[in-house]
């Protein structure tokens, strides 16, 4: 394809993402297909010739379109945001078109120093201690996601205690986290060879709005150790997935480092809230872990994918990951003056991730991210208010961030079961609308509703009219339920 070609189809889909992004309320935001749609759809095998863009763009249009749930859809309010922006599309873009494979720093040079860069740049809005950026010793790096992150982290603190006890001792070594923690940490410890019934999914309760007791997490090391069972590794969150709890840090590193544990800290959703000072305290005490992370793909405007993970000892990565043959050494290299991220991640090859977060960063400002924020947090706070105006309502845990946890109830006392049935239906009525997509979680046996704030697109009109969407679906379903109202 030559340059006036290859410009003519670009303009053709940035018009068409243009297009796209501004008709979006159009589409129901939960798509409606039915599994195995699409193959009914497209030939069985390949074309033999070349498609013209205009024949690929009308299957988009008709084939694929149709089986998309729509994840910047101004009424998305599943699971937790994946909010892009038109920098963040625009950064991606750039990447792509340079293709470049950043896996040591002679591979692309301005790869690797823009990421150093843009990290201690992200660092620094967070207020996180210096020992964590590059400038006070630590270090950032930019991963896929949390799952790598994990793998990552209990690879290193894998490694390391078991140089202090030695290699065969592995099956000894135990994970600790809450029963709120994302499942991805079970499926990491497995990956590094942990036994998964060495993971401690520690107790939570309502009362303690689902976050992790130090004083629970200390009994079960202590019952650990007794046994001779060796712990290894503790992950900490801010803002879990089920309800956005915060698991209080200060006193948690207190613990796991009387034991000799790897701290880790997962802010994959709530740590983006943190370069706002307002919110800068969940984060307290992050100073006696050892790595934190955060997903800038949710909640921070940058695509997917963009994991932040922050490392006080890059030292203890490089140990375990480091891979240096003689095809890959170069002067630079062996100087021992550069960094190779190659030898901080799973996989050689890298994309040129920075990119975008940069763009992101430049082209809004702090200023103007921390107002974004700020916006999503208001409009779920009053969402939060209009559930706790209406008494077939109630919040089921205090609102941190920008996530309302909230079910319908019933005002005559009755099993939980049935009242989590009528929950299910209620969702289900609501997604099946297509003019709102809702999640839910079961915690403590309670089925709960996650009005989850954080689109792009995402106005106070919207807010107003899912609530009305919500109303409307509850007034039938309390008309099927009455016998318990």
């Amino acid at each position: 394809m030559n340059s006036d070609e290859f410009r003519r189809q670009g303009h053709m889909l940035i018009d068409f993402i243009a297009d796209y992004h501004s008709n979006i309320e159009q589409y129901p935001v939960l798509s409606r297909v039915k599994p195995g749609y699409l193959r009914q759809l497209l030939p069985p095998s390949a074309p033999y010739e070349a498609e013209p863009i205009e024949e690929i763009m009308k299957d988009i249009q008709t084939h694929i379109i149709p089986g998309i749930t729509h994840w910047q859809h101004p009424s998305y309010f599943a699971y937790f945001p994946c909010s892009s922006s038109t920098a963040g599309i625009l950064g991606e873009l750039l990447a792509a078109g340079f293709g470049v494979v950043g896996f040591n720093w002679e591979a692309s040079p301005a790869a690797t120093e823009l990421e150093t860069i843009v990290m201690d740049w992200f660092g620094e809005m967070l207020s996180l201690p210096k020992p964590y950026l590059f400038s006070g010793g630590g270090g950032g790096v930019i991963m896929g996601t949390t799952c790598e992150a994990f793998i990552v982290m209990l690879v290193a603190a894998r490694d390391q205690k078991l140089a202090e006890i030695g290699k065969d001792k592995i099956g000894k070594l135990v994970v600790y986290c809450s029963d709120q923690t994302h499942c991805a940490l079970q499926k990491a410890a497995k990956v590094v060879g942990i036994r998964p019934g060495n993971v401690r999914a520690v107790a939570t309760t309502r009362a303690a709005a689902f976050a992790l007791s130090p004083d629970s997490l200390e009994s079960a090391v202590l019952a650990d150790v007794e046994m001779g069972w060796v712990p290894l590794f503790l992950c900490a969150t801010i803002g879990t997935t089920s309800t956005t709890a915060v698991d209080p840090l200060k006193p948690l590193c207190h613990v796991a480092k009387e034991y000799g544990m790897w701290v880790h800290v997962d802010a994959a959703y709530g740590g983006s809230a943190c370069i706002c000072p307002e919110f800068r305290h969940v984060i307290d005490g992050v100073e006696g872990a050892d790595s934190f992370s955060l997903n800038a793909h949710k909640w921070f405007f940058t695509t997917l994918d963009c994991c932040c993970l922050w490392v006080k000892n890059p030292d203890a990565l490089k140990r375990s990951l480091s891979t240096n043959p003689e095809y890959l050494r170069n002067q630079a290299s062996d100087s021992g003056g550069v960094i190779d991220y190659k030898d901080w991640q799973l996989t050689l090859s890298r994309r040129f991730r920075s990119l975008k977060l940069w763009m992101v960063l430049r082209s809004y400002g702090v200023a103007n991210l921390r107002s974004f924020l700020r916006g999503h947090v208001a409009m779920a706070k009053a969402f939060e208010k209009l559930v706790a105006g209406d008494d077939r309502f109630e919040v089921v845990v205090p609102r941190r961030f920008a996530m309302v946890c909230f079910r319908m109830t019933r005002t005559t006392p009755s099993d939980e079961g049935a009242n989590n049935l009528m929950n299910k239906k209620l969702l289900e009525r609501v997604n099946g609308s297509g003019r709102v997509f809702m999640t839910h979680a079961l915690v403590g046996g309670i089925y709960l509703l996650r009005f989850a704030v954080g689109s792009t697109l995402t106005e106070a009109e919207h807010v107003m009219e899912a609530w009305k969407v919500i109303q409307e679906h509850a007034d039938a379903i309390q008309g099927d339920y009455k016998h318990l109202y």
